[in-house]
């Protein structure tokens, strides 16, 4: 713990004890007794790693007797017909949860050795698409989304996957160094009865907390600022942006604050940070965080994003945590499972690639940051990998750089058919299975100085197809037409010569204080010249 000193005198914690599921085996060492002593600051930390290796262990041990359960012996396991299949998805044969969960068992052992195990005359793909409909049917998606999200995975950890969207998150809160230190607001909860521990060495403000005998979000240091409830997954992305004192910051969608006020502790109150939201009502509770923690450089503001750098632009760095499905963050937001379809992907993907655009043209390329971190709290590639691969084909002077973070899974660089840029795999995806965190997606993306376009070749006439399939012109397609309308529209300056001529006129009268006649008695003055002259 890096909150009390190791010479420092402990204290006891009080907690409750909790129910034991079992009775330790009597080669279990003295370790294991010490369980029934009282848990101090200093090794509550050992002792969380001890229970999380340990409920791992187990977790691994029953997968494995589960997936090799009939290890040895003819597969007795059969897949319902097409006419059972469609009698269950119209809800005509209802199906019992333990059924259920014996065919994905026996599907997952099934695809895991597929020559072994596999019926005659039956397909890998049947086996997947039971295997689909099943979860769906027993963890509650709709079977398209089902389908793309186990598509992400291997068979087993997609089971890891679903299973876990069904547990919550671990209760997370930031210090706001702004008005403490974490070893200081740490002592002052445990006090108040609160057990928690830190989160990781991979930050030095957040703290998991794991029970507490007071509401974690109305403690009189909560009141004070001392913290923000923040998952931890929402840390990564200000950690990959690195604000420095004294920039120009912008945090494109910002409600509720959380991501806002940990750049403006980074940036130690200096400097000025712009935070926006497109909703002018979640700006409310965004402004009443910035006060409470204490926040003088924020300015809040509430604009489309799509609308930069029109509204504004220079900015030394940009945050963009883009509008998403949701798909990351399903334990805290169980709709997402039957209320997404192909169109919400759609247009949800289109949004984020406008406004990816729109910050990085909100990107001073002068400046020693021009730094934009993309995330978003979903796990699909249309929102993720596909986004960014299309930013980088459309500003050639943006390339992806290491996030800086410390753990996280490399991003793809093909899916299903798509090939992405190889630096995607400088991208970072986090699971909710694998690293007890909500699902997240972050890239960090460094702006140069845009260069002059390359000649025109075969990539700008693919480009030009690409945008054709999107509905937009291509970038090359542009420049071309812009040529030629401007050969179309270059002055005549014969032609133009009277005006010009007019125009000079007005403009010495006006300076000499000469009212000028109006333009009606001025063109019929000439009229009459005109008369009289024939």
């Amino acid at each position: 713990m890096d909150f009390l000193d190791s010479d420092e005198e402990e204290e006891a914690v009080p907690t409750k004890k909790k129910a034991r599921f079992a009775e330790p085996s009597s080669d279990e060492d003295e370790d294991d007794e010490d369980e029934d002593g009282p848990i101090t600051a200093s090794n509550m930390e050992a002792r969380s790693r001890a229970l999380e290796a340990k409920a791992a262990a187990e977790a691994a041990a029953n997968f494995a007797e589960a997936a090799g359960e009939g290890e040895g012996e003819e597969a007795m396991f059969e897949l319902p017909s097409a006419e059972q299949q469609e009698a269950e998805k119209e809800g005509g044969v209802p199906v019992e949860l333990g059924e259920l969960q014996l065919r994905m068992r026996e599907c997952v052992k099934v695809l895991g050795d597929f020559k072994k195990w596999a019926a005659p005359g039956r397909s890998r793909s049947e086996y997947v698409q039971q295997l689909v409909a099943d979860i769906a049917n027993y963890y509650g998606y709709n079977e398209f989304l089902a389908e793309k999200l186990f598509d992400l995975f291997p068979v087993s950890e997609a089971i890891e996957f679903f299973e876990a969207n069904e547990l919550p998150r671990p209760v997370t809160i930031r210090t706001n160094t702004l008005r403490a230190r974490r070893r200081d607001l740490a002592q002052a909860l445990i006090n108040r009865g609160v057990n928690l521990e830190p989160v990781g060495k991979w930050s030095k403000v957040g703290l998991q907390v794991f029970e507490s005998a007071v509401p974690i979000g109305a403690t009189p240091e909560y009141l004070a600022g001392q913290y923000m409830l923040q998952a931890a997954s929402s840390f990564l992305p200000v950690m990959a942006l690195e604000p420095q004192p004294g920039e120009r910051v912008l945090d494109m969608a910002s409600a509720p604050g959380g991501k806002t006020t940990y750049i403006s502790a980074l940036m130690q109150n200096t400097g000025v940070v712009f935070a926006n939201d497109a909703n002018k009502e979640r700006t409310k509770g965004l402004t009443a965080n910035v006060h409470r923690l204490g926040c003088r450089n924020v300015v809040v503001c509430s604009y489309d994003g799509r609308q930069f750098p029109k509204v504004m632009g220079g900015f030394d760095r940009v945050l963009l945590d883009a509008p998403c499905s949701g798909t990351g963050v399903i334990s805290k937001d169980a709709g997402v499972k039957i209320n997404k379809s192909v169109r919400d992907f759609t247009l949800l993907s289109h949004l984020q690639k406008q406004l990816i655009l729109c910050a990085i043209d909100s990107i001073n390329p002068a400046s020693s940051g021009a730094t934009v971190v993309y995330s978003t709290c979903s796990v699909t590639v249309d929102e993720n990998e596909s986004v960014v691969d299309y930013a980088l084909r459309k500003r050639p002077h943006v390339k992806l750089v290491p996030t800086g973070l410390e753990f996280g899974r490399e991003g793809f660089r093909a899916y299903k058919g798509k090939v992405f840029h190889e630096s995607l795999a400088l991208t970072r995806r986090y699971y909710p299975h694998v690293h007890n965190m909500d699902g997240f997606f972050v890239a960090r993306l460094k702006v140069g100085k845009p260069g002059k376009r390359r000649a025109r070749g075969e990539s700008d006439e693919e480009e030009e197809e690409e945008e054709a399939r999107d509905g937009a012109p291509a970038a090359s397609t542009v420049e071309k037409g812009g040529r030629g309308d401007a050969d179309k529209a270059a002055f005549d300056d014969a032609a133009d010569a009277d005006i010009i001529r007019e125009s000079k006129r007005k403009y010495l009268l006006k300076h000499k204080g000469i009212k000028l006649r109006p333009k009606a008695a001025v063109d019929a003055a000439r009229a009459a010249g005109a008369d009289e002259s024939d």
